[in-house]
């Protein structure tokens, strides 16, 4: 166990706790791991209720029976049933004050010796920081004009045995943040906030998408061989079949086989797994939507992509207040248009020669240190563009790179103008590949020709996990309506929404290095 403490101090404290959970069975006979409760509010929902005019006639009907013994007390204050993890507890002898906190904010609970029985006001003083409570009673505002609970019973509903973080203020270091996970959702609410903001992001993205007829479907995870993206796969056994398999690198190639059985608008929100690079922009494991729709282009994908990309601001910026959003010191404006550029002109302008130039463009390659020995001329024209062409693109301006070259799009039809052009774009914004966009390659011989001749001046060890896909070349022929088709990098999108710089920061359970820390 990882506990930002000493291990004397944690073991201490462990020992405490479990003396509370003792008493609690013992002379209270109370369970301190609670039991089914309904009637629940949340702690916003219970704040929101606050009645003002209930309040003030309470205190005056308080007021008067102070003069008049014969007068009533009138209390029609609003009352809740509320639950909540203890943040913070001040024991103030016949008065405990507890701060509740749950995945909506948190709220005051007041436990008077007076007002609630013995039972509950013990359950209150023996509660830990890290503690869950359920409380019940009327929501007031105390003389700090704070809204409270002052509450009329009070039960354990889990007894914490671990010392959170000290003042429930976060976790400080990242590894650590990322490792308890748990901890740090209880213990920060802007950590919980940004994965509040993710389901909101992907419900949004289900939501637009299936209004406009796209339907969501669900594709195999697991492949007998590894396609659809250039890429080196994970790969698994099924003891059943005794069948060696691959962690898909994405879905696209099946997806395809459903726009062939006639599903003309179809999209899929999962996971893909890559088996390459581990940084702040990549994880393993990673989230895409991928969309297609028979009888549309890239240009189709280009704009249902901005489309997307723009309601989903829009939906973050409401909390924000304002249509641009903070991407660490950039400020990106989602309401205008995104920009739009070629891949050769973008190529020229950050290198200053075409990508024609190939004795330049190796030569260049070469000065760089970057591979080009033994590639494709499209392979080192990539290399120069990946580290400079892209590099000299505003971070803060939205941008469209179209027209990229054939021969590093297998998957796409060329341009009837220029075959050496693919009808494919990529979406970048602060610095990231968010998304690319597709006008589908659906002629067989041409696609099987060039799943023979994509891996030119690849490696033999990178090529042995590539293998020419039969079936879907096979489901090709049966007949592929014209499609565009894009995908687009979930977790990339909401890291760009709620300024994090890290993917691990919009990841739930992002991979790590096994923790050289924990016990065994």
């Amino acid at each position: 166990m990882i506990c930002p403490m000493n291990e004397t101090t944690t073991h201490s404290l462990e020992a405490d706790r479990r003396t509370k959970l003792d008493r609690l069975r013992n002379e209270l006979g109370i369970n301190p791991f609670g039991q089914r409760t309904d009637g629940l509010s949340t702690l916003a929902d219970a704040k929101a209720i606050f009645d003002e005019r209930a309040h003030d006639a309470h205190k005056a009907s308080i007021a008067a029976v102070k003069e008049d013994s014969a007068a009533e007390i009138v209390d029609d204050r609003p009352r809740v049933r509320i639950a909540g993890r203890v943040v913070l507890h001040r024991d103030n002898g016949r008065l405990q004050w507890l701060k509740l906190r749950d995945h909506s904010g948190d709220l005051q609970v007041a436990v008077s010796k007076r007002d609630t029985d013995a039972t509950a006001f013990a359950q209150a003083k023996l509660c830990d920081l890290g503690d869950i409570l359920v409380a019940s009673g009327p929501v007031m505002k105390t003389n700090t004009d704070e809204v409270t609970v002052w509450a009329e019973d009070v039960t354990i509903a889990c007894k914490s045995l671990t010392p959170p973080p000290e003042k429930w203020s976060g976790l400080s270091d990242p590894e650590l943040r990322y490792r308890r996970r748990h901890v740090d959702l209880a213990a920060s609410p802007e950590t919980l906030r940004v994965f509040q903001m993710r389901s909101a992001i992907v419900s949004g993205l289900r939501h637009l998408l299936t209004e406009q007829d796209y339907l969501e479907v669900e594709t195999p995870m697991m492949h007998t061989m590894a396609g659809g993206a250039a890429a080196r796969p994970f790969t698994t056994h099924m003891n059943a079949l005794n069948l060696d398999l691959f962690l898909r690198i994405a879905p696209e190639l099946y997806l395809k086989r459903l726009l062939v059985g006639g599903m003309p608008r179809i999209f899929e929100i999962g996971r893909n797994f890559r088996n390459e690079g581990l940084d702040r922009r990549h994880n393993p494991e990673f989230t895409t939507v991928e969309v297609y729709e028979a009888f549309g282009n890239c240009e189709t994908m280009l704009e249902l992509t901005e489309s997307l990309i723009r309601a989903s601001a829009r939906l973050v910026a409401q909390q924000a207040g304002s249509a641009t959003l903070p991407f660490g010191d950039l400020t990106i404006d989602y309401a205008e248009p995104f920009d739009q550029t070629t891949y050769s002109t973008l190529f020229e302008q950050a290198l200053g020669y075409p990508i024609t130039d190939m004795d330049r463009a190796r030569a260049n390659a070469k000065a760089r240190g970057l591979k080009h020995e033994g590639l494709a001329d499209a392979l080192v024209i990539s290399e120069l563009f990946e580290e400079v062409a892209e590099k000299s693109l505003d971070p803060a301006r939205p941008t469209f790179v179209r027209d990229y070259p054939a021969a590093l799009s297998p998957l796409t039809r060329p341009n009837p103008a220029d075959p050496a052009i693919a009808e494919r774009w990529e979406l970048l914004i602060g610095g990231m590949e968010l998304g690319t966009g597709y006008t589908e390659l659906n002629d067989p011989d041409v696609q099987a020709a060039a799943f023979r001749q994509q891996f030119d001046g690849i490696d033999d060890e990178e090529s042995t996990f590539r293998n020419f896909d039969a079936d879907f070349i096979d489901a090709l022929k049966v007949g592929m309506p014209p499609a565009g088709g894009m995908g687009l990098g979930v977790d990339r999108l909401v890291m760009l929404l709620t300024n994090c710089r890290s993917i691990r920061d919009v990841i739930l359970f992002p991979m790590l290095r096994p923790d050289p820390r924990a016990d065994g």
